[in-house]
């Protein structure tokens, strides 16, 4: 799979592609089933989608790995629950079981490793292919008797209740017991499946929530940041962490900001960026200094545009961060804007993409519906060309890189209708400176219609939060409720 050459130089055609979890406008959709954090794998091959239940649900790639983006599709593999509600009975808190992020490791003899987090507790789950036996009929051999019949019935219904047998395959009996035909078993088959197990367990290292866990390049350790601090850990010892990044004052009535997200970089080992809730980013090389806090570059806007309100601060803390694969950008969001940032240009962003301008007249509305504190996700596509973010009213915008910087492709994630459309964007913007699936209905299609609509609506309670691009094609997951839809240009 190989993105289209001059990909840059022109907008993407978005196509509705699958649907899974699909509901009607009337159903209700419980909270639990609400979906949390969404990622793919390096090869693309698998998807794993977290939900506010604490449930993952993996999807493999059926179509092969050399096809192009509108021939991939994704079938439903397992599903596992990763994290259930606890209670702290020394804090008198209750943690929730939903799903912050998930990140993929690296496989290992066929087996796949997932990092997957709630508030407290990290959780590295390998997933391992078995074989399933199904056995489709029982027939009793024709000389047992009547009474003997009866007690291989019970014997049978009570081994139902058996989730594996001593040769190690997962035994499911499906048969009909009515049956009774010559021969003693027949109709066996045997099937692929896959298996979840928690391999370790990282705790207790986290006084405050945990927003982002991140795997290095090593292999070998990932960090884990919360509102104050960023711990490094191995994945092979889950009891010790080291403590890198420590931005607790000593009197926190001098806290001026807080950590919202941290990144690996994706080829240097040694190097990792975290944001905060003052619209900063810092740039960190762990190779200076034990305790790197201090020893940080930070990218900033110097020269913010527009008087300082109220709704200043709140409005320029950045809820995601990604690294592009050239290694040398970073690509962030806060809640107005798409920023794209030059590690080299520590004053100003390379340009900014604006998103959430025309609700600049509601923030005052926002505030008191506390939306005006939703997190949107951000994703950068593999040759670095492309970006995409989300709003409200389930749309989904994605902002191409160096040509049409003032445009937008605006794609409406929905049941009943699939809008793509351009949107003329206002000249950029810069603002700086605290924060406060179960398995379901696949649809394939392309039925993305355009639309003329020239004013964006903002329906506030219909987000579009999380997003992941496919890192080999131009192929977009994002998710509404509980359902997940995917796009392809």
């Amino acid at each position: 799979m190989t993105y289209p050459a001059g990909s840059s130089s022109t907008p993407l055609h978005w196509k509705f592609s699958q649907v899974f979890g699909e509901r009607s406008p009337s159903e209700k959709v419980e909270n639990i089933d609400i979906i949390s954090a969404i990622e793919f794998d390096k090869s693309g091959d698998y998807l794993a989608v977290g939900d506010r239940g604490g449930r993952v649900v993996i999807f493999e790639n059926k179509a092969g790995k050399d096809v192009t983006s509108n021939q991939l599709e994704y079938r439903y593999k397992t599903e596992f629950q990763s994290h259930e509600p606890e209670f702290d009975y020394l804090k008198s808190i209750e943690i929730e079981e939903k799903i912050n992020k998930m990140k993929w490791c690296m496989s290992l003899s066929r087996s796949l490793f997932l990092l997957s987090t709630n508030d407290k507790t990290i959780k590295l789950w390998k997933v391992k292919g078995c074989k399933v036996k199904k056995i489709k009929e029982m027939n009793l051999c024709p000389q047992v008797s009547s009474e003997n019949s009866l007690l291989s019935e019970t014997s049978f219904i009570s081994g139902e209740s058996k989730s594996s047998v001593s040769n190690g395959h997962r035994l499911e009996w499906t048969g009909n017991m009515g049956t009774r035909n010559e021969g003693c078993a027949n109709g066996q088959n045997i099937m692929d499946a896959a298996l979840a197990r928690c391999r370790n367990m990282y705790a207790h290292a986290h006084d405050y929530n945990i927003n982002s866990i991140s795997n290095n390049s090593d292999g070998e350790t990932f960090i884990s940041a919360d509102d104050l601090r960023i711990n490094l850990w191995n994945l092979e010892v889950s009891d010790q962490c080291f403590n890198i990044i420590d931005m607790k004052p000593s009197n926190m009535d001098d806290l001026t900001e807080v950590i919202t997200s941290a990144e690996f970089h994706l080829q240097h080992c040694n190097l990792l960026a975290f944001s905060s809730s003052r619209g900063f980013i810092r740039l960190v090389d762990m190779r200076q200094s034990a305790l790197c806090d201090h020893s940080a570059i930070m990218l900033k806007d110097a020269d913010p545009r527009g008087p300082k309100t109220f709704f200043t601060e709140i409005i320029a803390s950045i809820s995601s961060i990604k690294f592009a694969t050239d290694g040398k950008h970073i690509l962030s969001r806060d809640y107005m804007n798409l920023k794209l940032w030059d590690m080299r240009m520590q004053t100003s962003p390379v340009v900014t993409y604006k998103v959430h301008e025309h609700l600049r007249p509601q923030l005052c509305n926002l505030y008191n519906d506390d939306a005006i504190f939703d997190k949107f996700d951000c994703c950068i596509s593999g040759d670095m060309s492309h970006f995409a973010t989300g709003s409200y009213s389930n749309h989904m915008r994605i902002f191409c890189n160096g040509v049409g910087s003032e445009e937008g492709t605006t794609v409406e994630a929905s049941r009943n209708s699939y809008r793509n459309r351009l949107r003329q964007a206002s000249s950029r913007t810069r603002r700086s400176s605290l924060s406060n699936l179960t398995r379901g209905f696949s649809r394939q299609g392309n039925d993305v219609s355009d639309s003329g609509i020239a004013e964006f609506s903002s329906d506030v309670g219909s987000k579009l939060l999380h997003l992941a691009w496919h890192p080999k094609t131009n192929l977009i997951a994002c998710s509404t409720g509980n359902s997940l839809f995917m796009y392809y240009a």
